[in-house]
Parts: structure tokens; sequence; C-alpha cells
């Protein structure tokens, strides 16, 4: 390193280090963390004392934060009061986030502080929520000393490959930060859903209501009485061939169609193909050994034994349970995605991509897609309809399944195993099956004599 470089940096390190990790704990986005790891790499070099640089970084990020607190509780407040209604924040949403401060403000400061963009504004938020001062000072303090040391301690040790705990640090910010906000996002919609049913409920049945008292539809009526009686029926959200029948029917053509779309893709040497070869090749040359073997363990979740064995024990708690029709359900679901999966690879034969080693079977479509979709979705659908004690508990469980799914679909393109066409292929012939057994079981559930322990 050039010498004045190395003298400038011995001379205001510290300095440059306090003021960035100030100023992005104040509120503006600067590489706070990152001028940190680089500081200790430095001090692993033997240019700076690394209490030095610990103790710059904790006392900034401490007085940053603090700062920021009292932005956001003396002139945030305002300005959310001033002018929140032109983004439909009111004091009922306020009150919202006082409460939520109130309750889980300590967590959220102190796990802010190791998460990319929380680490900016969860001191300002905590101060627009009037979080109690001396609750957020202490977890503003302890999330700051921990904060230092740990980061200051990866740099150190790890000095000489800076580049590439950045590069780790950052993936793990950045996916935390990522889940933090898709699980941020469904709560927020489904209490907006529920906030909002009546309303919607309302404005459907009045067009529901002005769509049926239209002259062309009283005319069409009046002509065809039966067919018009036939598709009321259809319908009706409680009947026996009503609503559930409609959606399940809808749902399956729209996945038989898509299914029908990428299988065509793939046979004919489509641009889809050209799309796969470059997923593949992008994840290839992204993903490292450690992240190999978190994947790997992810996709074992969807794998023929772990999903045999799941359905093996669900069947066992079905059976002692006596809920044969559920059980003969379950069992339909997993044996025909089994077998739908092993027909369907033999019918389009598609050869594996170069990158999947140890695998036997052909490529389209992913079997671990298509498993891990009927399987982990038909759960999710038992546990609602028999376990599901209220809605929060029901949109849980939906949440969880959707989010083992897919994750489960995405480590087969990390692993090279399979295309994106595969995945794909594999979930809208998972749906298509699943909607096919649901559909199913709600109609014996609802018929009028059948009479079974359901």
């Amino acid at each position: 390193m050039d010498s004045a470089i190395t003298g400038l940096i011995e001379s205001y390190g510290c300095l440059i280090l306090f003021v960035l990790v100030g100023l992005e704990s104040l509120g503006i986005p600067l590489p706070g963390e990152t001028a940190l790891i680089a500081a200790a790499a430095f001090a692993a070099s033997g240019h700076m004392s690394i209490y030095a640089v610990v103790a710059n970084a904790a006392a900034a990020a401490i007085l940053g934060d603090n700062g920021g607190y009292w932005i956001g509780r003396k002139g945030g407040l305002a300005l959310v009061r001033r002018y929140g209604h032109f983004v439909r924040l009111d004091e009922s949403k306020i009150a919202r986030a006082h409460d939520f401060f109130r309750k889980h403000g300590a967590k959220a400061v102190f796990l802010g502080r190791f998460i990319a963009l929380l680490r900016t504004w969860a001191a300002l938020l905590a101060g627009v929520g009037e979080m109690k001062y001396s609750t957020f000072m202490w977890f503003n303090i302890t999330g700051g000393i921990t904060w230092a040391i740990t980061f200051g301690t990866l740099g150190y040790i790890f000095g000489h490959n800076l580049p590439k705990l950045e590069h780790y640090v950052g993936q793990v910010s950045f996916v935390v930060t990522l889940l933090g906000l898709l699980a941020a996002s469904f709560v927020m919609g489904a209490r907006w859903f529920r906030a909002n049913s009546n309303q919607l409920s309302g404005r459907v049945s009045n067009l529901a209501e002005h769509i049926a008292n239209s002259r062309i539809l009283k005319d069409v009526c009046r002509r065809h009485p039966r067919a018009c009686e036939l598709i009321v029926k259809r319908f009706e959200p409680a009947g026996y061939l009503g609503l559930h029948l409609t959606l399940g029917l809808i749902i399956s053509l729209a996945a038989l169609w898509l299914f029908g779309g990428v299988t065509e893709g793939v046979i004919h040497n489509d641009p889809i193909t050209q799309f796969d070869l470059a997923v593949l090749d992008w994840f290839q040359g992204h993903i490292t050994p450690s992240g190999f073997r978190v994947i790997a363990a992810i996709s074992w979740l969807g794998a023929p034994l772990t999903m045999t064995t799941v359905g093996v024990l669900v069947a066992l708690a079905l059976a002692l349970r006596r809920r044969w029709l559920p059980l003969a359900g379950w069992t339909a679901a997993l044996t025909g995605a089994g077998v739908l999966d092993l027909a369907l690879k033999h019918i389009i034969q598609r050869p594996r991509p170069i990158y999947a080693i140890n695998c036997y079977s052909y490529s389209f479509p992913s079997g671990h897609a298509m498993g891990s979709l009927v399987g982990y979705g038909m759960l999710a659908y038992l546990l609602v309809i028999f376990w599901g004690t209220n809605r929060r508990a029901q949109g849980a469980i939906v949440f969880t399944a959707a989010l083992l799914i897919g994750a489960i679909g995405l480590s087969r393109l990390c692993l090279g195993v399979h295309y994106f066409s595969d995945v794909i292929g594999g979930y809208s012939g998972g749906v298509f099956w699943l909607s096919a057994c649901v559909t199913a079981i709600e109609i014996t559930r609802r018929h009028p004599k059948i009479i079974l322990n359901h």
C-alpha cells in the first residue's frame, strides 16, 4: 500500500469511521458496516488499533442512533401528522406504530443494528413511534456495542480475506432484509384485507346485483332458465357443487394451460430454453461452497425420501384420528403426484443440465417442485380446514407452506440439477393435481348423501 495512503489511514481512519457510522445511524444511507470491517482489517495489518476501531464504531453507532431517535421524535412525528394524509397515514396508523414499538421496540432497535436498511432507519422509526427513551437507549447501547465487537472481530480475524467477508455479510443482510420485507408485506396485506373485507364484500354484492338486474341478463335467463340456474348454483359458496368446484376448475385449467405452454417451449427449443441456460449459468457463477451446503439442506426437504416420510406420518395421524376422507385425499394426492411426475419425465425425456451429478432421472418436470407443492400444499390445506383455529393461524400456515415450496424450487436451480422451466413445469403440474384433489375432497365433504367421519 502507498505510504501516503497508509499515513492518512493511520492518522484519520478512526475519524472517518466515526463519521460514516454516525451518519448512517442518523438516517443517511452510508456504508458504515463496510467501513467498520475495512477498518478492522487495517487493524489486523498493524495500521490501526483494533480497540480504537471498535470503540469509535460503538460510540458513533450509539450517538448516531440517539440523534436519529430525537429527529424522529421531534421532527418526524410532526411531519407525519402534517403530511401523512397524502400517503394515508392517519392517527390510527400512528397509534399502531406506537403500539408496535411499545411491544417490540426493544427487539427492533437491537436486531436492526445487524440488518441492512433497518440499521439506518430503526432509530428514526423508534422516535416516530414514540418508543420510551430509557428502553430505546438501553438497547441502543447494547446493540451498538455488540455490533461493533462482532463485526470488528470478524474484520480483524478475516482481514486477509476482506472481499469475501464483505460478500458474505452483504448476502446475509440482504436475505434477512428481503425475508423481513416479504413477511411484513404479507402481514400488512392480510390486515388490510381483514379491515376492508366488509367494504369489498359490499362492492362485490353491488356489482353482482347490478349484473343480475341488467336487461340483457334477464332476457338470457328468460330464454334459457335451466342454463342460468346451473350457472348460479356454480357460484354458491355453500352449495354441494358450488363456488369451490368453479374455483377448482378455473385453477386447474389455468395450471394446465401454463404447463402446456412450458412443455411446448421445452420440446420445440423455444426462447425459454435459452433463458434456462442463462439462469442456470448465473446461479452456478454465484453460489459458494458454504451456500451450496445450505441450499442442499433446503432441497432435501423436498426429496422423495423426505416426502415419503412426511406422507407416512401424516397418514398415520389421520388414521389414528379416523379422518378417513382426508386420509383418502392425502394418499391420492401424494401417490398421484409421484405417478404424474414419473410419467411426464418418461414422455418428455429431457436430459439433465451439465451441472447435475449423480442424477439418473430425466429433468422435466422437477419432481422436487411438484412433490413439495402437492405434499406441503395438501398438508397446509388439511391444517387450515381441521386445525386452523383463526385467520391469523391459517395465514401463518399458508405463508409457511408457500415459503417452503418456493425455497425448494429455488434450491433446485441453485444446485444446477434442474432448469428454470423444469421448476415452473413442476409447479404448474403440481397446482393442477393439488387443485383437483382439494376440489374432490370438498365435493365429497359437502355431499348431502355421503356420511363419513371427515
